[in-house]
């Protein structure tokens, strides 16, 4: 094990998944997975046993597949509460993941509507710097991306133009009437 893994798994192990932070816990489980390159065991059912007549390179994946899931669903145990560990000890890591989400589903559709909330009402102050402000709005939108809710490049855009002074209407106005075809960045 790498030093680099040891301080990505950190992230787990600071804070156990206790129920209220579900978001946060799995978001920081994506990132160790990411870089430990076993994102997939969350994300793919448990392969079939390929069989005795299988190639070896198939009886190689599913043995990979397999190692890789023990190895993660041991993780997201020992990154638990004892109560969510008792309730998920007897799954493999997809598994947990499923339960998971389907238990928590309801603090997701609270997170995104939150920042839903937030973004549609951030209006800039005055004296705040212009790039703020959009890098701000940015961060809405792509936290709502990652919560399953993705707006499109135009609407992004006109979301980030509304929230903007009304100093700025002049721009506004020029951007539309010149049908400027320009992504959020």
């Amino acid at each position: 094990m790498t030093n680099n893994t040891i301080s990505l798994r950190s992230l787990l192990e600071k804070e156990k998944l206790n129920g209220i932070n579900f978001l946060d816990w799995f978001r920081n489980l994506r990132i160790v997975l990411k870089q430990e390159r076993k994102e997939y065991v969350i994300e793919e059912a448990v392969p079939n046993d390929p069989g005795p007549n299988a190639s070896r390179a198939d009886k190689d994946k599913f043995k990979k597949h397999m190692d890789d899931m023990l190895d993660v669903g041991c993780l997201m145990l020992a990154t638990m509460t004892p109560e969510l560990q008792k309730q998920h000890e007897d799954m493999v890591a997809y598994e947990m993941i499923q339960n998971l989400k389907e238990i928590y589903e309801g603090q997701a559709r609270q997170e995104r509507y939150e920042t839903s909330k937030a973004l549609f009402q951030c209006k800039m102050s005055e004296g705040s710097p212009v790039g703020a402000h959009v890098i701000k709005m940015m961060g809405y939108i792509q936290t709502l991306e990652k919560l399953g809710f993705a707006l499109n490049d135009e609407l992004a855009v006109d979301v980030v133009l509304q929230s903007l002074l009304d100093s700025f209407n002049q721009f506004v106005l020029n951007f539309n009437m010149n049908e400027i075809n320009k992504t959020l960045p």
